[in-house]
C-alpha cells in the first residue's frame, strides 16, 4: 500500500484500487486533486486496471466547500481548472476503470464516479446525484458532457435542472450505476471486472477507448475557457456567495 495525506495506492496485481481517504466525507480540495493529479500520471505505465473507491459512510461528499468558499477568484479558477483536468485524465487513462462507492458520492463525488468507465454502488442509503441547481451553480460543462454520454440527455436533463439526489436503485435504473453489489461484495466484484478486461490486449483496448473518449475530450478543450469564465460569474454572485456559504456550514 502506497499512502499519500488525501489517497491510497493499494495494488491487486494487475489492477490498483485508488482510494479516496480524507476524512469521513473525503471532501475535495487542492491536496486532494493534486495527489489524484500526480497518481493518475503514472498509473497507466504501472497497472493494467484502476478501481476509485472511498470509505463506508462516504465516497465524497464533493468538494470541500468551507476552504473553496474563501478563495479569491484566481484561486478558484486555479482549483476548478487542476479539478477538471484530473476528471479529464481519469476519463482518458488508456486502461480500463470503475468506480466502487460504498457510501454517498454527491456532487463532485459523482462528477469523479462519471470519469470513470464502470459504476458500482452498495445496496442502502447511498446517494448519488449533482445538486449544484440548489445552491446556484451549472453542472460543469465537462460534467454535462460525460454525464449525457452515460445516461442520455432525457435523464441527464433531469438530473441537472432539478439537482435531485437518488439512491441505488433510481441510480441503477436511469443507467447512472452498472451494478448494485453488497458491502462485502463490491470492491471485490469491482476488482474482478477490471481485471478481467485488463487480461485483453492492451493495445487493442486502449484504441477503443480513444475512440468512445475522443468527442468529448475534444468538445471540452475546445470550450474549457469559456465554460470556465461562466462557472465562475455565477460562483461570484452574491447570491450565490451566501447559497455556498449555508451549504459549507452542513459540512
Amino acid at each position: 500500500m502506497y499512502v499519500m495525506k488525501t489517497i491510497q495506492l493499494e495494488p491487486h496485481d494487475p489492477v490498483v484500487v485508488l482510494r479516496l481517504s480524507r476524512g469521513v466525507t473525503n471532501a475535495i480540495n487542492l491536496e486532494m486533486v493534486s495527489e489524484l493529479s500526480d497518481a493518475l500520471a503514472d498509473v497507466a505505465d504501472k497497472y493494467r486496471g484502476l478501481i476509485l473507491a472511498g470509505g463506508n459512510k462516504f465516497f465524497s461528499i464533493g468538494l470541500d466547500l468551507p476552504a473553496l468558499v474563501r478563495l479569491d477568484r484566481d484561486r478558484m479558477a486555479d482549483f476548478l481548472s487542476r479539478f477538471h483536468q484530473v476528471i479529464l485524465s481519469l476519463y482518458t487513462l488508456p486502461i480500463p476503470t470503475a468506480c466502487a462507492m460504498s457510501g454517498h458520492a454527491t456532487a463532485g463525488g459523482t462528477i469523479l464516479a462519471l470519469g470513470c468507465d464502470y459504476r458500482f454502488i452498495t445496496r442502502g442509503k447511498c446517494l448519488m446525484g449533482l445538486n449544484e441547481i440548489r445552491i446556484g451553480l451549472p453542472v460543469p460543462y465537462l460534467v454535462d458532457l460525460l454525464l449525457r454520454q452515460i445516461v442520455g440527455d432525457r435523464v441527464a436533463t433531469e438530473m441537472a435542472y432539478t439537482g435531485e439526489l437518488v439512491g441505488p436503485e433510481q441510480a441503477d435504473a436511469s443507467g447512472l450505476v452498472d451494478r448494485i453489489f453488497s458491502k462485502a461484495d463490491l470492491e471485490p466484484r469491482a476488482i474482478e471486472k477490471i481485471a478481467g478486461i485488463a487480461s485483453s490486449r492492451p493495445d487493442a483496448f486502449s484504441l477503443i477507448k480513444k475512440s468512445r473518449v475522443k468527442a468529448i475530450e475534444q468538445s471540452y478543450r475546445q470550450y474549457a475557457e469559456s465554460s470556465q469564465v461562466e462557472f465562475l460569474d455565477c460562483w461570484f454572485q452574491p447570491e450565490v456567495r451566501q447559497l455556498l456559504r449555508l451549504a459549507a456550514e452542513k459540512y
